[in-house]
């Protein structure tokens, strides 16, 4: 967990380096407007909701239902839009990977440039991953007595989903393919779990969601390029 909040923190700091700032620019622009799009229309679709739903005598209500479908927003609604956005930044992210090191000082020795196509397929492959694992574990949610367990093991399953995106694009510019990523997750899960965590938790925050995707990835570099400097 230290470690993860470290290169997280470290990550941030990077993130307004000038090198970084045209690769960081972009998915920060696309972020944006995803949320603010889903926000907006979520919000007038609230509204029309409650001025339909809800009689005039009960709209003192609104003062709590405003608030619960922000919280909400922040907590469910990040989640699909997440995903959405990762999808159209990924070419930007991957380069973003490849100037971290630049910046650092510790250029690639072993440089290989997906090019658009090959990232999306990549991202397609880790999304039809988690679609295959997700269906069982909502199913255990109406099992009795599993279901106390269930919200953990989403928890879980999350996290990692999340670490194996973001570590994705590092690997991916060393020509790392996919199952290989996941084994080299798995030699540290704990590390894994602990990051994709905490970027779960700054995906849910407002503000924060916006900027998280570039400091991960950033951080993620960092990350990869520590453990195989020990190697």
């Amino acid at each position: 967990m230290i470690g993860a909040v470290s290169y997280l923190w470290k990550g941030f700091k990077l993130l307004i380096s000038p090198p970084l700032r045209p690769f960081v620019l972009m998915p920060l622009l696309i972020n944006l407007v995803l949320y603010s799009m889903a926000l907006v229309l979520g919000f007038l679709y609230l509204n029309h909701l409650v001025e339909q739903m809800i009689p005039q005598w009960l709209h003192w209500l609104t003062w709590f239902i405003y608030p619960l479908f922000f919280i909400s927003f922040c907590f469910i609604g990040f989640f699909t839009f997440s995903l959405l956005a990762n999808l159209i930044a990924a070419p930007f992210y991957a380069k973003l990977a490849a100037k971290t090191l630049e910046v650092i000082d510790a250029p690639l020795t072993q440089f290989f440039e997906p090019s658009a196509k090959q990232v999306w397929q990549a991202e397609f492959k880790r999304l039809h991953y988690s679609m295959i694992h997700t269906l069982p574990l909502l199913i255990l949610f109406v099992i009795p007595v599993v279901n106390l367990i269930a919200p953990l093991l989403w928890l879980g399953f999350s996290a990692w989903c999340v670490a194996l995106e973001y570590f994705a694009y590092p690997q991916e510019n060393c020509g790392v393919l996919f199952p290989e990523q996941q084994a080299n997750l798995k030699t540290n899960v704990v590390s894994a779990l602990s990051f994709g965590g905490l970027v779960t938790l700054g995906q849910a925050l407002p503000i924060i969601n916006i900027v998280i995707a570039p400091v991960a990835v950033i951080a993620a570099t960092l990350h990869v390029q520590a453990r195989t400097n020990t190697v």
